[in-house]
C-alpha cells in the first residue's frame, strides 16, 4: 500500500455495519404492541420475505447465466479481464444482501413504530428513523467494504490469471492501477443488474397492490386507507417493503458504488504521469472521502429528534438537522483529506466535490418544494380536485414537467464548475476535468448513510400508519403516524432526487471510463493494437481521450453516433412504457381479485369475515416476477447489440442519449408522482373537504396514476442509464473484437 490512510476505508465500513447492527438490536428491544399489531406485522413480514425469496431465485439464475458468459469471454475468447466474473458476482451478492437486511429491518420496525407513536411523536420518529438508518449504514458499509477488499486483493493478484497484464504492467507501472480500477467497475455492473431487477420487480409488486387497494377500497367502497376490510391492504404494506426498501436500497447501493468506482478509474488515468504514489492517492481519494462521510452520517443520525407538537415543516427540519450537519462537515473534512493526499490541484478538486455536494442539496430542496404539501405546487394540485380527477392529472403532469428545469440547470452548473475547478479552468485538460465531474458525484453521495436513512424511514412510517389503522389504535396515534408518513413521502422524493442527480454525473464519468476500457480491450488484441498505432502513431496505452474519439470518429456528424443517441433516448421511453404497462396489467388482476372478495365473501364490510390477504400477495408476486424480466433484460441487451452493430461510436451515442433523456424523464416522473401523493395527503389532513369527499376521491385517482410514476418507472431510470454504461464497459472487449461497423 502506497498510503496507509487507505485502511480508514475498511475500518469505516466495519463501523457502519456495527452501528447498523446496534440500531437493529435497539429496535428489536422495543415492543410490537398488541396481539393484533403483532399479527399484522407477521403477515407483512412473511409476505415480504416470500416475495424476496422468489425474486432472488429468478435473479440468481440470470446471474449464473451472465457469469458463464463473462467466463467464456475471459477464459476462452480472451477478450476480457479474467477477474470480471468474480467481481460481477460479488457486486450482485452485496447489493442483494443490503436490500434483504434493510427490508428485514423495516418489517420488524413498522409495528414498533406504531406502538412508539402511542407514547409520542418524537418516539415514533426516532424509532422509524434509526430503523431506516440500518438500511443507510448497511448500504454504505457493504459497498465500501466490498470495494476496499477488491482493491486491496487486486494489488497482489491482478496478473495471476493473465500473463498479458503482467507484461503490460512491466512496461508501464502506471497501468497497474488503471487495470485494477477498470476491473472493479465490473463489480458495479453486478450491483446495477441486481438493483434494476429489485427496483422494477419491487415497483411492479407495490404499485399493483397500491392501485388495487386504492381504486376499489377508497374510491368504490369508500373505506379508509389501510382498512383491514380491504383484501389488498396487506399486499400494499408488503409492497412498501419490497419496492421502497429492498428496491430502493439496491438502487442507491449501485449509485454509491458506481460513483466511487468511476472516480477511482478516472483518477488512475488522470494522474498516471505523476508517479505511482500520486496516482494511488488520486485513486483512493473518493474512497477516503466516502469513509469520512460514513462517520459523519453516524453522528448526524443521533441528532434527529422532534417536539411533540411539531408541524410538517418542523418535522422536515428535524431530519434536515442531521443531514445538514453531515453535509457541512464533509465539505470541511474533504478539504483536509485532499490536502493530506497531496493531489495536484487539490484545491480545485475540492471545489469540484463541493459543486456536487451543493448540487445534491439544491436538487433535494427543489424536489421538496415541488412535492411537499407545505408548498404551493402540491397545494395547487389539491385545489384542482375541485373539478375532478382529470384536472388533478393534468396539473400533476404540468408540475412534474416544470420541475425538471431547475434540477437540469443545477446539474449543468455542477458539471461545468466541477470540470473547470479540477482542470484548472482549462477545457483542454480533459482527464482532470472528467475526474472533477466524477468526484462531484462522490460529493453528492458522500453522506448517503444519513440521506438514505431519511429515505428508508418513509416506508417504515407508512407501514406503521397501516398497522395503526388495521389494529384500531386511537385517532391521535393515527394522526401522528400520518404526520410521519407525509414526511416520509417528501424524504423519499428528496432521496430519489439525490439518486437521479448523482446518476447523471456518474453516468458521464462512466462514459469516460468506457473509453479507458476500450484502450485496454484494444491492447488485448495484437492486430487491433497495430491498426491503432498505424492510424494514430501513438501506443494505445499512451492514447488520450481526444485521440480515441478521433480514431473512432465520435462526433455529431457521424451517423453511428446519431443513431446511437436516438436508440438511447428511445430506450428510456421504451423502458418506462414497459414498466408502466406491467403495473397496469398486474393492477387489473388485483382490482378484479379485490372486487371478487368484496362480492363473494359475506361479512367483509361488516368486519365479520377476514379477507383472503394471501391471494392478493400471491397475485402481486406472480405479476412482478413475470413482468420484470423483459424491461430489465432489455437494459443489458440494447448496449450489447448497439456495440456489435455500430461499434464504439454507436455506444457513445447510446450512452449520451440515454443519460440526457433518462435523467430528465426520471425527474419528471418522480416529482409528478410525489406531488400527486402529497396532494392527496393534503386533503386527508382536513383541507378541501377532507377524507371521503369528492375532492379526496379525485386526488386518489391522481395518486393512483402517480404511483408507477414515482415508485416504478421513474426511480428505475437512474439505474437503467448506469447499467447501460456498465454493460458497455464490461462488453468493451466484445465491441472492439466483433463490431460490424
Amino acid at each position: 500500500m502506497e498510503n496507509k490512510i487507505f485502511f480508514l476505508v475498511p475500518v469505516s465500513a466495519v463501523l457502519a455495519l456495527f452501528f447498523a447492527w446496534y440500531f437493529f438490536h435497539q429496535m428489536k428491544k422495543e415492543s410490537e404492541g398488541t396481539i393484533t399489531m403483532k399479527k399484522i406485522a407477521k403477515y407483512v413480514r412473511e409476505g415480504a420475505m416470500a416475495y424476496l425469496k422468489q425474486q432472488y431465485k429468478v435473479v440468481g439464475i440470470i446471474f449464473i447465466i451472465l457469469t458463464l458468459i463473462f467466463a467464456f469471454m475471459a477464459y476462452y475468447l480472451k477478450i476480457q479481464n479474467p477477474w470480471v466474473p468474480f467481481a460481477f458476482l460479488t457486486g450482485g451478492f452485496f447489493s442483494g444482501l443490503a436490500g434483504y437486511i434493510g427490508m428485514s429491518t423495516a418489517t420488524y420496525a413498522s409495528a414498533r413504530t406504531a406502538n412508539a407513536a402511542q407514547q409520542s411523536l418524537n418516539a415514533g420518529l426516532r424509532l422509524a428513523f434509526r430503523s431506516g438508518a440500518v438500511m443507510g449504514l448497511v448500504v454504505v458499509g457493504l459497498g465500501l467494504l466490498d470495494i476496499s477488499i477488491w482493491f486491496y486483493v487486486l494489488q497482489f493478484v491482478i496478473g495471476a490469471l493473465d500473463n498479458t497484464t503482467n507484461l503490460t504492467i512491466a512496461s508501464d507501472p502506471s497501468m497497474k492501477l488503471i487495470i485494477i480500477t477498470t476491473t472493479t467497475l465490473t463489480f458495479g455492473m453486478g450491483a446495477s443488474t441486481q438493483a434494476l431487477f429489485a427496483r422494477v420487480g419491487g415497483g411492479i409488486f407495490t404499485k399493483a397492490a397500491d392501485v388495487g387497494a386504492d381504486l376499489v377500497g377508497k374510491v368504490e367502497e369508500g373505506i379508509p386507507e389501510d382498512d383491514p376490510r380491504n383484501p389488498a391492504t396487506i399486499a400494499d404494506n408488503v409492497g412498501d417493503n419490497v419496492g421502497d426498501v429492498a428496491g430502493m436500497g439496491a438502487d442507491l447501493y449501485e449509485s454509491y458504488c458506481g460513483s466511487i468506482l468511476s472516480t477511482a478509474a478516472l483518477g488512475a488515468v488522470a494522474f498516471a504521469t505523476k508517479g505511482t504514489a500520486v496516482q494511488f492517492n488520486g485513486v483512493i481519494a473518493p474512497m477516503v472521502i466516502a469513509a469520512v462521510g460514513i462517520i459523519l452520517s453516524v453522528v448526524g443520525i443521533f441528532m434527529v429528534k422532534s417536539n411533540e407538537d411539531a408541524s410538517q415543516k418542523q418535522l422536515l427540519s428535524s431530519l434536515s438537522r442531521g443531514i445538514n450537519f453531515s453535509a457541512v462537515f464533509i465539505a470541511i473534512f474533504s478539504y483536509f483529506i485532499l490536502k493530506y493526499l497531496n493531489i495536484p490541484n487539490y484545491l480545485g478538486i475540492w471545489g469540484s466535490m463541493l459543486a456536487g455536494l451543493f448540487g445534491g442539496v439544491a436538487i433535494g430542496k427543489i424536489t421538496e418544494y415541488f412535492t411537499s404539501a407545505g408548498y404551493r405546487p402540491t397545494q395547487k394540485i389539491s385545489e384542482a380536485s375541485k373539478t375532478g380527477p382529470a384536472t388533478v392529472i393534468i396539473s400533476g403532469i404540468g408540475t412534474g414537467m416544470i420541475s425538471t428545469a431547475f434540477p437540469v440547470l443545477v446539474v449543468g452548473i455542477s458539471i461545468i464548475l466541477s470540470f473547470l475547478f479540477a482542470s484548472g479552468f482549462d477545457f483542454s485538460n480533459i482527464s482532470m476535468g472528467l475526474y472533477g465531474i466524477a468526484i462531484s458525484a462522490v460529493g453528492m453521495l458522500s453522506t448517503l448513510g444519513i440521506t438514505l436513512a431519511s429515505d428508508a424511514y418513509g416506508p417504515i412510517a407508512d407501514n406503521a400508519g397501516g398497522n395503526a389503522e388495521m389494529s384500531g389504535l386511537s385517532p391521535e396515534v393515527r394522526k401522528r403516524t400520518d404526520a410521519l408518513d407525509a414526511l416520509g413521502n417528501t424524504t423519499a422524493a428528496t432521496g430519489k432526487g439525490f439518486a437521479i442527480g448523482s446518476a447523471a454525473l456518474t453516468a458521464l464519468a462512466l462514459m469516460a471510463s468506457y473509453l479507458e476500457e476500450i484502450k485496454i480491450a484494444i491492447a488485448r488484441i495484437p492486430e487491433k493494437t497495430e491498426l491503432f498505432f498505424n492510424a494514430m502513431q501513438t501506443d494505445i496505452h499512451q492514447a488520450s481521450i481526444p485521440q480515441l474519439m478521433e480514431y473512432f470518429q465520435i462526433n455529431l456528424m457521424n451517423p453511428r453516433v446519431l443513431v446511437g443517441a436516438f436508440i438511447g433516448a428511445m430506450a428510456a421511453f421504451l423502458f418506462c412504457g414497459l414498466t408502466m404497462n406491467a403495473v397496469g396489467r398486474a393492477a387489473q388482476n388485483m382490482v378484479q381479485e379485490v372486487r371478487r372478495q368484496f362480492r363473494e365473501i359475506a361479512g367483509i364490510m361488516e368486519g365479520k369475515a377476514e379477507p383472503e390477504y394471501a391471494r392478493c400477495v400471491a397475485i402481486s408476486t406472480k405479476g412482478a416476477q413475470k413482468e420484470m424480466l423483459l424491461p430489465s433484460l432489455l437494459a443489458i441487451i440494447i448496449p450489447i447489440l448497439t456495440g456489435v452493430i455500430f461499434g464504439v461510436s454507436g455506444v457513445m451515442g447510446l450512452l449520451l442519449g440515454s443519460v440526457s433523456t433518462g435523467f430528465i424523464l426520471a425527474i419528471f416522473m418522480a416529482n409528478s408522482g410525489g406531488a400527486w401523493d402529497n396532494a392527496k395527503k393534503y386533503i386527508e389532513e382536513g383541507n378541501l373537504g377532507g377524507k371521503g369527499s369528492e375532492n379526496h376521491k379525485a386526488a386518489v385517482v391522481g395518486d393512483t396514476v402517480g404511483d408507477p410514476f414515482k415508485d416504478t418507472s421513474g426511480p428505475s431510470l437512474n439505474i437503467l442509464i448506469k447499467l447501460m454504461s456498465m454493460v458497455s464497459i464490461v462488453m468493451a472487449g466484445l465491441t472492439v473484437a466483433w463490431s460490424l461497423m
